[in-house]
């Protein structure tokens, strides 16, 4: 098949880029490599084989449309987005146009010179806001839901907030739309937390990746100034190792006709669920420090909890998470040790 993959060079769009070249197929990488680390991931992709590469803004309707019409997709991964809720508030134009008119530009150019192919589009947890109507249980370390055992469902409803939630919003209903009332052959898949190898993690953007650097510092420091964290800790998400993710947008192409028109809650499930103080907790022993951190106010609409419920994707599309989050934590643990030498 020919691959287009929209932030092809950032950490989720080269894991999936390499794995379309082991199975043989035809890729094409567009990225304006704008976000830190995806330069490299550029030069390590061409490592794995024969990866076709347009430095291109999604923002930009021409470059978008040259992009498919030059490679005649036949499956498109979008990915290229603008990804931190703090950047959203702190831009909010920036995020607008990267999220929404970005994602209106392909759907646009899919739509005139694609219509066949198969579209994945990676969206948000945040489309359902701060889940206010999630009954929760503090408990020492975390925020559990006695009545979301499972965690969080596609019946929750959509309560876009903060300017990032609303261009991802704005983003995945285009996408849904398009499938009911052009025919495209869109899915929408809704992440939290994915984390793994070539993700460059800053302190808004990749919380474990960014929370086991600082594990690896306090290692080599244990003097070092605390770092900081938002609200009390306790807040959790489930963690999605990226092979999984790259799994799940995979079978999703393969499976299209039964994906068609669907928004899916991803992420490693309750089994794989972890807040912050329990990363912390994991990290401490697995690295025989103490992290040491002081707390700021609660970020405006952070979700206390949100875990995806995994069933209809299991139904769907035959998916499941295998990569536990122990596995994957000592992994990108790995993947960070290796980046810092």
């Amino acid at each position: 098949m020919r691959f287009l993959i929209t932030g092809g060079c950032g950490f989720v769009g080269s894991n999936v880029a390499a794995a379309v070249l082991g199975r043989g197929d035809e890729v094409t990488v567009f990225d304006d490599l704008s976000r830190h680390g995806s330069a490299e991931n550029l030069k390590w992709l061409r490592e794995q084989g024969p990866v076709n590469f347009i430095h291109g803004d999604s923002r930009n309707a021409a470059d978008v449309e040259l992009a498919v019409t030059g490679t005649k997709p036949e499956a498109v991964l979008h990915l290229a987005g603008q990804v931190a809720m703090t950047i959203s508030v702190r831009n909010p134009r920036l995020d607008f146009e990267t999220n929404v008119v970005g994602s209106f530009n392909v759907l646009e150019a899919l739509r005139r010179h694609a219509p066949e192919a198969a579209v994945v589009y990676s969206s948000s947890n945040k489309v359902y806001g701060d889940l206010r109507t999630v009954d929760l249980v503090e408990e020492r370390l975390r925020y559990s839901s006695p009545t979301h055992p499972r965690g969080v469902d596609e019946s929750a409803p959509i309560d876009c907030q903060t300017p990032y939630g609303c261009s991802k919003g704005a983003a995945d209903s285009y996408m849904l739309d398009y499938a009911r009332g052009f025919g495209l052959r869109t899915a929408v898949f809704r992440h939290s937390t994915i984390f793994g190898g070539r993700q460059f993690a800053t302190y808004d953007q990749g919380w474990v990746g960014w929370f086991c650097q600082q594990g690896i510092e306090t290692k080599k420091d244990p003097g070092r100034a605390p770092f900081t964290i938002s609200g009390d800790g306790k807040q959790v998400r489930d963690l999605l190792f990226v092979e999984d993710c790259v799994s799940c947008y995979l079978a999703a192409v393969d499976r299209m006709e039964r994906a068609r028109g669907e928004a899916f809650n991803i992420g490693g499930g309750i089994e794989n669920s972890s807040s912050l103080l329990e990363l912390f907790e994991f990290l401490n022993g697995e690295l025989g420090i103490e992290m040491n951190y002081t707390q700021l106010p609660w970020r405006h609409n952070d979700q206390k909890f949100f875990v995806a419920d995994n069933t209809k994707a299991r139904r769907v599309l035959g998916w499941t998470p295998r990569v536990s989050k122990e596995e994957g934590i000592r992994q990108m643990l790995a993947w960070v040790e290796g980046i810092r030498n």
